[in-house]
């Protein structure tokens, strides 16, 4: 029944889609939470992608590429937090100078090291591949709840399994932990954070820290899992729709984390109906097909970026008072 109207593969690309954003997302709510704009987020998925890629394929070891995009992208987290935090720069130059760099960098290092045109090769062997849940072979053949259990559940990477663990795990930092509650107070007023004894610097450079962190997984599961292999630009954009999924989420972790579903079910979407006959209009063209998730972002955007409140501090670099 599901397959008749491609339901059931459309739920299923949702699922494999969102993590992309979701580790992105989450790591943008970390940096903005604190008060620093983090434009930068499609930057530091470039670079842990390229990163995951060439020492996945170059050791043939999936966990030791992933180790090397968290270093690439917390390295790039904490050269931004400076320019943003300690030089008192302009962050939003600060994270579209870091996309720009990144976005040839990657290309001149894949170039120069596997000389393919600005891609790595093909990882093969050295992917993540999907994990099968135990039991799934014994209730493959039963109605609706083998498909539910064998592929809308399992059948996924473990960084799959990682992203849908983060999103309640990200709640509980924000909003009980002693962190989150210095975190939301630097981002909504550092000055009175400050004269409560709360370092502000040190308190954002941690979330500098966790967004890199996060965002590294962004990158990884581009190249790792989802391709296969790096491709220049391969982020097509993911770390401006995960900015809109935190402007839909109003800076919160459940919310954002369904924007995400939501730019995932349309990225889908748009891959089953590329190619399918419209009654009365036919074939619609691949490249106005391909727009449906940024015409998307446009109208959420135009809908709730009035409704939506950001932390009152961000983008504003803290001065300490005397």
């Amino acid at each position: 029944m599901f397959d008749d109207f491609h339901f059931a593969s459309i739920l299923v690309s949702t699922i494999r889609n969102a993590p992309v954003l979701i580790f992105a997302a989450m790591a943008g709510l970390f940096a903005e939470r604190s008060g620093v704009v983090d434009l930068a987020l499609e930057g530091k998925m470039l670079a842990s992608a390229f990163a995951s890629a060439a020492v996945a394929y170059t050791t043939q070891n999936p966990w030791l590429g992933i180790l090397a995009g968290l270093g690439v992208s917390v390295a790039i987290a904490l050269l931004q937090g400076f320019v943003s935090i300690t030089q008192k720069g302009n962050q939003l130059v600060a994270g579209i100078a870091i996309n720009i760099a990144m976005s040839g960098l990657t290309f001149v290092l894949a170039q120069f090291f596997f000389s393919q045109g600005g891609r790595t090769p093909d990882l093969a062997q050295a992917r993540l591949f999907d994990i099968a849940l135990p039991g799934t072979a014994a209730l493959e053949n039963m109605p609706l709840i083998g498909w539910l259990y064998g592929q809308l559940i399992g059948g996924h990477s473990v960084l799959v399994y990682l992203a849908f663990a983060l999103i309640p795990l990200v709640h509980w930092v924000i909003y009980h932990s002693r962190f989150g509650l210095r975190l939301r107070a630097v981002g909504e007023n550092p000055h009175a954070a400050d004269a409560a004894g709360i370092n502000v610097e040190r308190t954002r450079f941690m979330a500098m820290l966790c967004a890199g962190v996060l965002c590294s997984f962004s990158g990884a599961y581009l190249s790792i899992i989802q391709s296969g292999f790096f491709l220049r630009d391969m982020s097509a954009g993911n770390g401006y729709l995960a900015l809109t999924a935190l402007v839909f989420g109003n800076w919160r972790p459940l919310q954002t984390a369904l924007g995400c579903l939501m730019f995932g079910f349309f990225t889908a979407l748009q891959v089953q109906i590329e190619g399918v006959e419209f009654p009365g209009i036919g074939k619609v063209p691949g490249s106005l097909i391909q727009m449906i998730p940024y015409v998307v972002t446009v109208i959420v955007l135009a809908g709730l970026m009035a409704k939506s409140v950001a932390p009152k501090a961000i983008g504003v670099p803290f001065v300490k008072s005397r």
